[in-house]
């Protein structure tokens, strides 16, 4: 775990990388199907709530998860939060541009964040849970996402995931290995892989279900999983 970035180094990354996250068909393809889980998410999260007024984009990037969900309709408040400001600059921008409900923007590490407590109706984290480290930082990220949403809300995840098998694992990395190769070569692949193994800490899909049950979501919805890739979510009962 020492050997993982820190904060500040995942934020430079991202900070010199927003031309590549404002392509929302290309930019976030080194996550399998990831266009695909975008448009589920946004029709998954307003069918099931469907007047939601505010949004909430955590890890927001260049703001791709919001801007799907503002094209069914566009009338609604936006929340975003990343750890770059340049990312969040370019989100602000083209969120601004098709929504007539007010845009927030907030610099901030999720886990430092407090959160107002039911202050928002759905909330979307697109590849960015995986920075989580630790147990603990998981659940209290969890819990927190809970405590923000209204009675009604929903929360939606796209990200990457582990298997709880080490044999099912080598097996899900393989077919990974093999998308990112036939997407851009070998070198991208390897490109992909090393950032990985140096930023990331997924967790496998089982174990996130179950951390949401454990602070309070009752009903849950598997959307989608190829391989290394899952798109999540969960609602907030009302009462």
């Amino acid at each position: 775990m020492n050997e993982k970035s820190t904060v500040d180094e995942i934020r430079a990354r991202f900070d010199t990388d927003v031309e590549r996250f404002s392509r929302r068909d290309t930019g976030q393809t080194a996550l399998i199907d990831a266009v695909l889980a975008l448009d589920l998410i946004a029709d998954a999260a307003l069918a099931v709530t469907p007047d939601a007024a505010h949004l909430l984009d955590i890890g927001c990037g260049a703001g791709n998860f919001a801007l799907a969900l503002l094209e069914r309709p566009p009338n609604r408040a936006v929340t975003l939060c990343d750890l770059s400001a340049p990312m969040l600059d370019r989100a602000r921008e083209r969120v601004t541009a098709v929504t007539t409900g007010q845009v927030e923007t907030v610099q901030a590490d999720i886990l430092e964040w407090d959160l107002p407590a039911e202050s928002v109706d759905v909330i979307v984290a697109g590849s960015v849970l995986h920075h989580l480290r630790t147990d603990d930082e998981w659940e209290s990220v969890f819990a927190k996402l809970f405590a923000a949403l209204r009675p009604g809300g929903s929360l939606w995840v796209s990200d990457l995931v582990e298997a709880a098998h080490p044999g099912v694992e080598t097996q899900m990395w393989n077919r990974y290995g093999a998308y990112l190769s036939a997407l851009n070569g070998d070198e991208y692949r390897d490109k992909v892989f090393a950032y990985i193994a140096t930023e990331d800490t997924p967790r496998p899909l089982w174990y996130q279900l179950d951390l949401l049950r454990r602070v309070g979501f009752v009903q849950i919805e598997i959307l989608h999983k190829n391989a290394v890739s899952a798109a999540f979510g969960a609602i907030k009962t009302v009462g």
